[in-house]
């Protein structure tokens, strides 16, 4: 609790009980949805909204402290792990998993570095791969 505490804080952000609980929600859930947390986090604080929990979310993004996924039914999903890896993603149950595939990415890296994509500059890579889980 004390070195959540401290990371939230170390991010220019207060540590207020609600994100902290918010921010080991996702550590326990890896990737969710404000509304896959608020389920959790209601249990210990019932009287927080939905969208106070995206808003929690959504200040730990523009902190840093986690990251912001896409999905195919247009729902934001939230990442606690922020450091470069793949997903693998289900366009069925939209459940996210983590790939650590550092050849992958330095493939993709390396091939961008040798092509010149007018006007964009490419400045790292997120792979989503998508399938089913079996």
């Amino acid at each position: 609790m004390i070195e959540t505490k401290n990371l939230i804080q170390s991010k220019g952000l207060k540590a207020t009980p609600q994100r902290i609980a918010v921010y080991l929600t996702m550590k326990e859930l890896g990737h969710a949805s404000a509304d896959m947390v608020y389920e959790r986090v209601i249990k210990t604080y019932p009287t927080l909204t939905v969208a106070t929990i995206y808003n929690i979310l959504e200040s730990f993004v523009e902190s840093g402290l986690i990251s912001r996924l896409s999905s195919s039914n247009i729902k934001m999903y939230f990442d606690v792990n922020t450091y470069p890896h793949c997903h693998l993603y289900s366009d069925i149950t939209h459940r996210y998993m983590d790939l650590d595939d550092d050849e992958l990415i330095n493939i993709i890296s390396d091939h961008l570095k040798t092509r010149n994509i007018k006007g964009f500059n490419p400045t790292g890579v997120e792979v989503h791969i998508k399938g089913e889980f079996i």
